[in-house]
């Protein structure tokens, strides 16, 4: 049976798509949910504690509301604050994120570890996008946050990314899409193109866990086997969803 964490809200907390910097909330109420989140992922092993630095967290999210060039999102700030904090907790050397549009969920995943709010130094956070025009913009993106380039966004296939990159992977993000016949389904292409590259302990973060779930099924089967990962937890916090995992 699938470990969940839904927040009593869920279905009428909603995004404004094409206002991406929205306050849908008082900030108190969207600490509280998250810190509930984090608490049910340690709870299940997904991560080891739940502390990150939540003044880091509204540094890095004012310089991406001032630099970035963002034409929507369906990212809500509390997946922004979910996907930040456990990046700042899992603390992963080596990232890649794929199927990042315009770049703004690969920057809360590897906003910890560059920019205004990091925590902890990184070595390689790598963003793929397939839409040249896309990856173009996320990159440039990028370059407001990040001048060093431990960020930085490739338009590429993410299977291809994953297959030949040299060394080990301590987190992975998922939220590409494959062609109409896939679609979401590709989650699963991708991460078994690199199960063997993932560090121990490593942290896999699927999005649209909830309203792509049909879709999803192979891959949320995959990952909720514990003979594959020691825990996996669907979070519930908005229509979207997030399948948290680690190997």
């Amino acid at each position: 049976m699938a470990v969940e964490h839904r927040a009593d809200d869920w279905n009428e907390y909603r995004m404004e798509y094409q206002n991406p910097h929205a306050v849908l909330e008082p900030l108190e109420r969207e600490i509280s949910v998250v810190d509930g989140i984090l608490t049910t992922l340690c709870d299940e092993g997904v991560l080891d504690h739940t502390a990150y630095d939540h003044a880091k967290m509204l540094a890095h999210r004012q310089a991406v509301r001032d630099r970035f060039d963002m034409p929507w999102t369906a990212i809500t700030p509390r997946m922004q604050r979910t996907l930040y904090a456990i990046s700042a907790i899992a603390q992963p050397r080596n990232m890649i994120a794929a199927g990042v549009f315009c770049g703004n969920t690969f920057i809360s995943n590897a906003g910890a570890g560059v920019g205004p709010g990091a925590s902890y130094a990184a070595e390689n956070l790598i963003g793929v996008e397939i839409r040249p025009e896309e990856a173009e913009r996320a990159e440039c993106n990028v370059r407001t946050i990040d001048p060093t380039g431990v960020a930085r966004v490739v338009a590429a296939d993410a299977i291809d990314v994953v297959s030949d990159f040299d060394g080990t992977i301590d987190l992975l993000y998922l939220d590409a899409d494959g062609d109409a016949g896939r679609g979401k389904g590709i989650y699963l292409e991708i991460l078994e193109a690199c199960l063997d590259k993932l560090s121990p302990g490593a942290v896999v973060l699927a999005h649209n866990s909830e309203n792509q779930a049909e879709r999803l099924a192979s891959y949320l089967a995959f990952v909720r086997d514990p003979a594959n990962f020691r825990g996996s937890v669907n979070i519930v916090v908005d229509i979207e969803g997030l399948e948290a995992s680690r190997r």
